[in-house]
């Protein structure tokens, strides 16, 4: 269930956080649905040889963003929310489009230059899927 975590030392990002965000990116893509159980804290911790401190973290984070329940004696899940999926897509999406902002600002792009190249970067995009 959690074989394709990949925790890197070498990320400047604290490990909880990398630990969110592939939970994160599981439940965006489908692989993990609503009601559906995830590892617990503890096999977690022992799977990606990290602290149980370092998972707990992650999921308390994941819990006050409602994106994970937790019940005593019963585990972790992910939350029962039909737009979850969407609404962390959603959350990506913003992140990535800021980042290209930040970069594009850097770079002296002005909106119209940065909203051409993104119509650009579509284009190619949808080239591809034809093919």
């Amino acid at each position: 269930m959690n074989g394709a975590f990949a925790i890197s030392q070498s990320d400047k990002r604290p490990m909880y956080l990398q630990i969110m965000e592939q939970i994160k990116q599981r439940i965006a893509i489908g692989d993990w649905r609503a009601g559906q159980s995830i590892p617990s804290i503890r096999q977690l911790a022992v799977d990606l040889q990290v602290s149980v401190i370092t998972v707990k973290r992650a999921y308390l984070e994941l819990e006050r963003e409602g994106i994970i329940m937790t019940q005593q004696g019963k585990g972790s899940h992910v939350a029962s929310n039909p737009r979850l999926g969407a609404r962390l897509r959603e959350q990506e999406l913003e992140q990535h489009l800021e980042q290209a902002t930040l970069i594009a600002a850097l770079m002296g792009l002005r909106p119209r230059e940065l909203e051409h190249r993104l119509r650009e970067a579509s284009d190619r995009t949808a080239a591809k899927e034809t093919i």
